[in-house]
């Protein structure tokens, strides 16, 4: 899917204008991508009802992206410290398979899926926010974080988005990847995802 004999388009240039060549390497080699979930793919709010925990708000520009990645042949997987239904659902609307949860050992899963997916480290990838996250962010061959994580996380990351956890910050990651590996412009081409694709 790469186009090496066409130019950027126009939005690979903006996204990676200020993308050092060293990261850019990084990304060009992404075959797996896993993300974290609560103050990932959510602002880290936890709401809790009667029974237990009730929702979590996801955000549609990063569900767009992580559907953007699986479509374009990399394996998207969703790890979290917490358990329940409501992650599952996320992952089944958007045609995701690899969903770990009540994981205590992030490092060891990543391992894991590297084996299963028969990958080096140098082609996975994990965004994470916290302590839990950082033997993975440590192993992985790119480590991305979001700007309201605490300062000991964002150090161990090759890269930390602009917008926060829950609002944009993996999108943000994957229109990374995709532009690096020259995938992104594919996707203005109408109906690339197909019809009626859930974000």
């Amino acid at each position: 899917m790469n186009r090496p004999n066409l130019p950027p388009h126009p939005a690979e240039s903006l996204v990676l204008a200020r993308t050092p060549a060293a990261l850019r390497e990084r990304l060009a080699r992404l075959k797996l991508m896993i993300f974290d979930v609560d103050g990932v793919l959510t602002d880290g709010s936890l709401w809790y009802g009667e029974q237990g925990e009730m929702f979590k708000r996801f955000n549609a520009l990063d569900g767009h992206g992580l559907k953007m990645l699986a479509t374009s042949g990399i394996k998207v997987a969703l790890v979290t410290g917490r358990e329940g239904p409501i992650v599952d659902r996320r992952a089944a609307e958007l045609g995701l398979g690899d969903v770990l949860q009540n994981v205590r050992d992030k490092g060891a899963v990543l391992t894991e899926l590297v084996a299963r997916y028969h990958l080096t480290f140098e082609e996975s990838g994990f965004m994470g926010d916290d302590l839990i996250d950082l033997p993975a962010m440590q192993r992985a061959g790119f480590a991305a974080s979001v700007p309201d994580a605490p300062a000991y996380i964002t150090q161990a990351a090759h890269w930390v988005a602009t917008k926060s956890g829950g609002k944009g910050a993996a999108r943000e990651c994957c229109d990374l990847i995709l532009a690096s590996q020259g995938r992104l412009g594919h996707f203005f081409q109408p109906g690339r995802l197909g019809p009626g694709v859930i974000q």
